[in-house]
C-alpha cells in the first residue's frame, strides 16, 4: 500500500523544494498553520496511506484568510474516533473490514 502514496509524496516534496521556496523568497512565508499544509500532507500520507487524503482535504479547506491557524498535527486517533461513531458500529469487525 505504501507504493501507492509514493507518487503523492514525491510531488509534494518537489513542490516544497521548488515552488514553495520561490514563493517564500518573493512573497514571504504566509503559513498560518504549523506544520505547513504540505508537511501535514506528507505526514498524513505516511501515517494513514491513501486514507489520509480526507485529512489533507479538510486541512486545505481550513487554510483560508478567515482562519485563525495554529498548531495542527495529524491526529493519531483519526480512525478510532471514526469507528466509535454509532451510525457505523457493527459494520466493521475487529480487523477493520467486513
Amino acid at each position: 500500500m505504501k507504493i501507492l502514496v509514493l507518487p503523492f509524496i514525491l510531488l509534494i516534496k518537489i513542490y516544497q523544494k521548488t515552488i514553495s521556496v520561490w514563493l517564500d523568497l518573493i512573497v514571504g512565508p504566509k503559513c498560518k498553520y504549523y506544520p505547513s499544509c504540505s508537511h501535514y500532507a506528507v505526514d498524513a500520507l505516511e501515517t494513514y496511506n491513501l486514507a489520509g487524503l480526507p485529512l489533507i482535504a479538510w486541512r486545505l479547506m481550513r487554510c483560508n484568510p478567515f482562519s485563525h491557524g495554529g498548531v495542527d498535527y495529524v491526529s493519531s486517533n483519526y480512525f478510532e474516533n471514526y469507528l466509535k461513531n454509532p451510525q457505523i458500529q457493527g459494520k466493521f469487525n475487529s480487523s477493520g473490514v467486513n
